[in-house]
């Protein structure tokens, strides 16, 4: 398996993470403390429901930095930031947890789906099953497993862990042969198609466009990365793409929740530029 140097950092420093946190708090206890969770929201069913409609199902990213740009955002208040995105119409949440390299926290996490009703997956690098049970734990509604982070062994493993405690899996893959990947091992409803090149960081929103066809009609493709005006919505709409996962447009607005508005919903947007200040 061919892994991009920065994704293998990160993915060693999981399994360093694991280890350190294992330590501290065992698997068991961990379980118990997802058995005691808030229930699950239905992640999956909210997007696929709204994407139903033909109306745009947007999972709304609370993400402070990242490897490549740094920090995005200096005025991070997960819970305001969640509550924005409400009010602007969002379907979903994805809240990063990672420490290290995106400066993401469990908390923060916590706090915004605390602010709202929205479900939220916890947007990390899972690598072991602890992780899927810790964010079970956290609250979290959905799981993200990367497929150029893992062996089909180890993606099964984790999606059957996912299910085990309640939570959706959405899959990520960056080409064809994840995909196919991603399709053998996986049953989950949600493909999200990250439009960002691992080697290269730039972003093509043909990278959608190319493996929708190959995507079967009983799963729902998730646009990931590279949405910044209407014209990337409208091309996406056009070819029948309504669920989008967008992140750094909206965390780089003075207004994220109006921010999503504009590009999602401009119709509504005159009639709510005072609720969301």
């Amino acid at each position: 398996m061919s892994v991009p140097t920065v994704l293998e950092r990160i993915i060693a420093r999981k399994f360093q993470e694991v280890a350190e946190r294992s330590a501290r708090l065992s698997l068991a206890e961990l379980e118990r403390l997802a058995k005691a969770a808030d229930a699950p929201r239905g992640f999956a069913n909210a997007l696929i429901e709204q994407a139903k409609r033909k109306q745009p199902a947007v999972i709304a990213e609370i993400k402070k930095a990242s490897p490549s740009k740094g920090v995005i955002r200096e005025n991070f208040v997960p819970a305001d930031l969640a509550v924005s995105y409400e009010k602007g119409g969002a379907t979903c949440l994805s809240v990063l947890t990672d420490v290290d390299y995106f400066q993401g926290a469990d908390e923060y996490l916590q706090q915004a789906r605390a602010a709202v009703s929205l479900p939220v997956i916890r947007k990390d690098f899972m690598v072991d099953p602890y992780q899927i049970v810790e964010a079970r734990a956290l609250g979290a509604d959905c799981v993200l497993l990367i497929v150029s982070a893992l062996d089909d062994v180890k993606m099964a493993e984790l999606a059957s862990v996912a299910k085990d405690v309640g939570l959706d899996v959405l899959v990520e893959v960056h080409d064809g042969d994840e995909l196919e990947r991603a399709l053998k091992t996986l049953d989950t409803p949600l493909v999200g198609v990250n439009n960002r090149n691992l080697h290269t960081f730039e972003v093509s929103l043909e990278t959608t466009l190319d493996l929708l066809p190959r995507i079967p009609r009983d799963r729902l493709a998730i646009t990931e990365s590279g949405i910044l005006n209407r014209a990337d919505v409208e091309l996406m709409e056009i070819n029948e793409v309504y669920s989008f996962l967008v992140g750094e447009a909206f965390m780089r607005a003075a207004q994220p929740g109006l921010e999503l508005q504009r590009l999602f919903f401009p119709d509504q947007v005159k009639k709510t530029v005072q609720t969301l200040d």
